[in-house]
């Protein structure tokens, strides 16, 4: 979760973090460069307690060849219930705005909540954005080449709500509401894919989640699994009846003082009538680094990843590194899979402690895959 990053050879930007900390000597600075100064300084010094809330403003700027200039805004705020940093996990919401040169704009909500105790777990995200994607058909062996820009508006809402039945396990409703609207979509290759005009679907079901990390950003020792089931019927204002099965599990584990080394496999099995934009997509942020998000996509996605992390390095107090590998594959069904199909991708990244006394690192990594490089910019960890 955090700050979006471009498809596709992106430039991404953070000076905020680490220039203009320090006035311009012999020169009066205007009331904005003061501002900027005081701002980058609230990254560099991290004075509240642990039990106390932490919120914080800064702005952002990032290119990319789809959107031009970007400049955006985000906001990062972390929380104990109760301010009881002893006895209860870490809580985030997370919020992250952008207008780009071309007119393109949206927002971005996420949250991982926890309430006193554990009885209760929000997990979710809500975004909206005018923002082009690009479509380079179905299945594991699509060109390139001959990819489509769709430009549309898209809205999502996923939810979960989730009780605490005994310590760690959590059993809830799972709710993903998504709309693709105003669509224009250049006339691809293959022909138009089903959802080519835009949908809105409703899937509603059932989430089971083992957990017992206490900080969500950044991992040193724990476990996360969750098995989740979502059903969209037309009975319930879906355009389209289809269901899925999605499967996430993390773990971590400290091997030395300071670093970790994580593991992820994700699965993502879907069956029904499936619009294009809600098929399983491989490549994104988190997963899969180095991928534009749908570079691939099909009914049936499923990758894992290994990586390390130095937090920090142990000649640094602030900054400290990453190094990671993935290997997915997308297919049209579950016993489809094919070992030809399955994509490497792996890469590098650099990591800035904001927030010492809470744990919280931002992290600056880049993706290598077969078909060129992706940089992403964000706070806290990929998982």
């Amino acid at each position: 979760m955090g700050i979006r990053s471009g498809p596709f050879k992106p430039l991404v930007f953070l000076g905020m973090v680490f220039l203009l900390t320090t006035e311009t000597a012999g020169a009066q600075p205007s009331k904005f460069w003061q501002w900027v100064s005081r701002t980058s300084r609230r990254f560099v010094n991290d004075s509240l307690p642990p039990d106390k809330p932490r919120f914080l403003v800064y702005p952002t700027l990032a290119y990319t060849p789809e959107t031009s200039v970007e400049i955006g805004a985000s906001s990062l705020l972390l929380f104990h219930a109760k301010n009881n940093f002893e006895q209860n996990r870490l809580s985030e919401v997370q919020a992250f705005t952008f207008v780009t040169l071309r007119n393109q704009y949206g927002i971005w909500l996420e949250h991982a909540i926890y309430g006193d105790q554990d009885r209760w777990f929000f997990l979710g995200r809500v975004r909206f954005q005018r923002f082009p994607l690009l479509y380079y058909g179905i299945g594991p062996e699509t060109s390139g080449e001959g990819e489509t820009e769709v430009d549309a508006n898209s809205f999502q809402l996923r939810e979960r709500v989730l009780r605490k039945i005994v310590p760690n396990f959590f059993v809830g409703v799972e709710m993903d509401y998504q709309k693709l609207y105003r669509v224009n979509f250049e006339q691809p290759e293959g022909g138009y894919p089903l959802g080519s005009e835009g949908s809105a679907n409703l899937g509603l079901g059932a989430g089971l989640v083992y957990d017992n990390r206490h900080n969500v950003l950044n991992v040193r020792k724990g476990f996360f699994s969750e098995v989740a089931v979502l059903n969209y019927r037309d009975r319930w204002g879906s355009d389209y009846n289809f269901y899925g099965v999605n499967v996430d599990a993390r773990l971590f584990r400290t091997v030395r003082d300071k670093q970790v080394l994580a593991w992820q496999l994700v699965g993502n099995f879907l069956s029904g009538e499936v619009p294009f934009n809600q098929l399983a997509l491989l490549g994104n942020e988190t997963l899969m680094r180095g991928y534009y998000t749908g570079r691939y996509r099909d009914k049936a996605y499923l990758a894992s990843q290994v990586e390390y992390r130095w937090l920090p390095f142990p000649f640094s107090k602030r900054f400290g590194g990453a190094a990671f590998l993935a290997a997915g594959a997308v297919a049209p069904g579950a016993g489809e899979f094919r070992w030809k199909n399955v994509l490497p991708s792996g890469g590098v990244g650099l990591r800035y402690l904001v927030f010492p006394r809470k744990d919280i690192f931002l992290r600056v990594d880049v993706g290598f895959t077969r078909e060129g490089v992706n940089f992403y910019v964000f706070s806290g960890e990929a998982f």
